[in-house]
């Protein structure tokens, strides 16, 4: 390994030890929207709810209920369909049959 190599990996562990220590002194801040058009999102997949509401994880209920803004999703849910917003594809890619 090049000592400039080394140098750099050694750099980068104690900024991470750093960081690791006081998290507030910098990073990033992930935004999450407030509001999320489940139903948009889907249609961008173009899974039908049957098969939406098993590759995220919640029941066919729960999912109608959110196209139908009877209840809006929370916590991990929405954060899982921002990413499907940015990247409709996003879980079918990284957990193939898996999701």
């Amino acid at each position: 390994m090049k000592k400039s190599s080394f140098d750099g990996l050694v750099k980068s562990l104690g900024e991470a030890r750093e960081f690791a220590r006081k998290p507030s002194s910098g990073g990033f801040k992930v935004h999450i929207p407030s509001d999320v058009d489940v139903a948009e999102i889907r249609a961008a997949t173009g899974l039908s709810q049957n098969d939406f509401s098993d590759q995220i994880g919640v029941s066919v209920a729960t999912l109608r209920n959110w196209e139908q803004h009877r209840r809006t999703p929370e916590g991990p849910a929405r954060v899982l369909l921002a990413l499907l917003a940015k990247n409709p594809k996003i879980v079918q890619r990284l957990l193939g049959n898996a999701a």
